[in-house]
């Protein structure tokens, strides 16, 4: 299995050069799968990744776990980031960096709403951050320093990713069926 995926190694070289190496981008499906499957971790995860590719090819001075941790205060920028290097590869698309980020905010905060709205509101909270993830994949894909292409498969994390999440569900359905006094 080829592990050269962009949301699962680092494959940059310390020059921002990529060597030549193919970089495997995650589709919308797969995110969506893997987003509500881990209850939105996955998306703190590509946020993670995304900076290191940002980190990495700009040869930046930052911290890519922090600005995922904190997606609260940086979550902006990466979308202006994702949109500028969009725009250097000639790709004219953009999208309100403004009102993504206020779509992941009131999806974030809405787990603060009453059970079950909680979990069946704040799940969604993928669909803001949708845009930057599309934008990012076709800018790569245009892009002449990189050979962007998508796995077919899931690789062994993401599987493991799957299999526990539906577990969790599961326990989050019965849950939700049992009775109140119980």
């Amino acid at each position: 299995m080829n592990s050269n995926n962009i949301l699962d190694s680092d494959i940059i070289g310390k020059d921002g050069e990529n060597n030549g190496q193919p970089i495997q981008l995650i589709n919308t499906n797969r995110f969506i799968l893997l987003s509500v499957m881990s209850f939105g971790l996955y998306n703190v995860w590509w946020m993670y990744k995304s900076w290191i590719f940002f980190k990495e090819k700009d040869n930046l001075d930052i911290v890519p776990a922090g600005r995922a941790i904190f997606a609260i205060f940086f979550l902006y920028g990466l979308f202006d980031i994702i949109q500028l290097y969009a725009k250097q590869n000639g790709i004219n698309k953009d999208f309100s960096s403004g009102l993504m980020y206020v779509g992941f905010l009131f999806f974030n905060f809405s787990s603060k709403l009453p059970e079950p709205f909680d979990i069946m509101v704040s799940i969604f909270a993928f669909l803001p951050i949708i845009p930057g993830l599309n934008l990012l994949n076709e800018a790569i894909e245009a892009s002449p320093d990189y050979k962007a292409e998508f796995n077919p498969r899931f690789n062994q994390r993401q599987i493991v990713l799957i299999v526990i999440g539906a577990l969790f569900w599961l326990l989050v359905i019965a849950g939700l069926m049992l009775p109140e006094e119980y």
